[in-house]
């Protein structure tokens, strides 16, 4: 065990595996909520026209996180490969899949009596309805996002690893950037697509299907937004990378990046 906590490169591992899941995770149950980035800002609605209809920046607070889980993929996909990501997406659907399920067990539960009326004096009457419909996400949504999230970082290491075979070790801007923007515009719309387009569709009484143009015109938003803070990224990732290899050291570090190639 003390093998495995000194060794540089598994507690590295260990590291990059913990920010992974729990942003992965974290962001799942921050998405409930929608704000508004330009008023968050101070600024006023940019109201994009889009296919006949006026848009703004109306995002999911998941969206906060979910670029950070896209760095920690392509740091992880430097080092330690294909394989490593693969373990790591599959290890934060279950992790997801087994925290809702265990939410979903909590919902069932018969509340108290007292704690439900608990928090009216700030404008909460009832506790158990506030607390179920902040974490029961529809299946639909979680469904989707899932999805999406394998497509995401499979595609993601896919373009990372073509990038790398092409430009060797320069340009690591590129391929973090490159590979997080093409991944990034699949699970936009892909997670609109399946959550407010097919599941309405082919699941009853789950409330009216969006139109395809409106699941377009929220999909190119919210795409415009991860581009981005995707490029605004770039400078951390070069950051991450000198204090990976400070840590590491010089030779570890290009052997690990060697070995991820295979």
């Amino acid at each position: 065990m003390n093998y495995i906590i000194k060794h540089k490169p598994t507690r590295l591992f260990i590291i990059l595996a913990g920010f992974f899941i729990a942003n992965a995770l974290v962001a799942e149950f921050m998405g409930v909520k929608i704000f508004s980035l330009e008023k968050t800002l101070g600024w006023e609605p940019i109201n994009l026209k889009l296919f006949g209809d006026v848009y703004s920046f109306n995002l999911t607070c998941g969206v906060l996180l979910w670029p950070v889980v896209f760095v920690m993929t392509d740091i992880t996909n430097e080092y330690y490969g294909r394989k490593g990501v693969k373990f790591l997406s599959w290890l934060a659907v279950g992790v997801i899949l087994y925290a809702f399920t265990m939410l979903f067990g909590a919902m069932q539960t018969t509340p108290n009596e007292w704690w439900i009326g608990s928090k009216q004096t700030a404008g909460v009457e009832n506790m158990n309805v506030a607390y179920n419909a902040i974490f029961g996400q529809g299946l639909g949504i979680i469904l989707a996002s899932m999805i999406a999230f394998l497509i995401g970082q499979f595609l993601d290491v896919l373009v990372f690893h073509r990038i790398k075979k092409k430009t060797g070790e320069k340009y690591i801007w590129l391929r973090t950037t490159g590979s997080t923007i093409v991944s990034q515009f699949i699970d936009s719309f892909v997670v609109l697509t399946i959550a407010f387009y097919l599941y309405p569709k082919l699941v009853p009484n789950q409330g009216t299907a969006w139109p395809i143009q409106q699941v377009i015109a929220i999909g190119l938003v919210n795409y415009c937004y991860k581009f981005l803070v995707a490029v605004l990224l770039t400078p951390l990732i070069y950051w991450i990378h000198f204090r990976i290899e400070k840590y590491l050291g010089i030779e570890a570090a290009m052997e690990m990046k060697k070995d991820a190639m295979l």
